[in-house]
């Protein structure tokens, strides 16, 4: 139930995450992800030199978590870029799903039950249904096919590919996941640097921009690691697979809250399928 309760906080920090990316949707995308894991970070540095200095985290750790956290964001950002927003981010959504999923494939004490693909359909459907129908435009498409929509499912793929190696590897410290912000935060600066030369840059930045910064840095992109971290190694990842369908039930939530859009039937329905499908999963035990 804690880890659960642990799950449950992260999954309410990264539902702010698009409300505090429209706000700052003027930052280039590789530049906010870096200043804002970055900062993230920051809360585990005075525990790193220790951490290096005992070797508790061996290079094969060190490189999950830089490919959990920068590869998720690298492909998602890039994705976004080349395919309609709406549609790759639905698909990038595809994490939860994979979680429940993938759970037997990666740990072998784990055993998949009808019940939990049931609501693992649900949760996506839930998923589906508030993203396609919360956004500002949700009939903006063009039909075709995108090699981004690719990108977006790899991303997905990282996310719940990570999250379950985490228990997969040797135990490390959830501190580490600081490191794991931190290296990321480094490699996001760099693909700003060289992919996005033209674009504004720190001396841009205001004052209000930075307070955004920090508030993105510290939540979303930083505590949620950690509390993602610590639920993974003590809960059912089966089950917060499926809880993470709040996710995208939260963020159409306050955009709608904050663009000062008419609430729509479609949240009141994603709702309902999101919190059926967790319900279900807690009855798959």
């Amino acid at each position: 139930m804690h880890a659960n309760l642990h799950a449950l906080g992260a999954i309410a920090l990264w539902a702010s995450l698009a409300a505090l990316g429209v706000t700052l949707q003027h930052v280039p995308p590789f530049l906010l992800t870096g200043l804002a894991l970055l900062i993230g970070s920051i809360p585990a540095w005075s525990a790193l030199p220790g951490l290096l200095r005992q070797g508790k985290l061996p290079l094969s750790t060190l490189a999950l978590g830089i490919y959990g956290l920068f590869g998720f964001h690298f492909l998602l950002f890039v994705s976004l870029r080349l395919a309609p927003p709406v549609q790759a981010n639905l698909i990038n959504y595809l994490w939860p799903l994979l979680i429940v999923v993938m759970a037997p494939l990666f740990l072998r004490e784990l055993r998949l039950k009808p019940l939990h693909l049931v609501a693992a359909v649900m949760g996506f459907a839930g998923a589906a249904v508030a993203i396609l129908g919360g956004g500002s435009d949700p009939t903006a498409t063009d039909g075709g096919w995108h090699w981004g929509y690719l990108l977006a499912l790899a991303s997905a793929f990282v996310w719940a590919s990570y999250s379950l190696l985490t228990r997969r590897v040797a135990a490390f410290p959830t501190s580490a996941v600081g490191l794991f912000g931190l290296v990321s935060g480094l490699l996001s600066l760099l693909c700003h640097l060289v992919l996005e030369s033209g674009a504004a840059s720190f001396a841009a930045l205001s004052a209000r921009d930075w307070l955004l910064l920090t508030l993105l840095g510290l939540g979303p992109l930083g505590a949620a690691f950690f509390l993602w971290d610590y639920a993974l190694k003590r809960g059912d990842a089966r089950q917060i697979g499926v809880l993470s369908y709040l996710t995208p039930l939260g963020s159409t939530a306050l955009l709608v809250g904050i663009s000062g859009q008419p609430w729509r039937w479609s949240i009141a329905a994603a709702a309902v399928l999101i919190i059926g499908a967790a319900l279900l999963s807690t009855r798959a035990r």
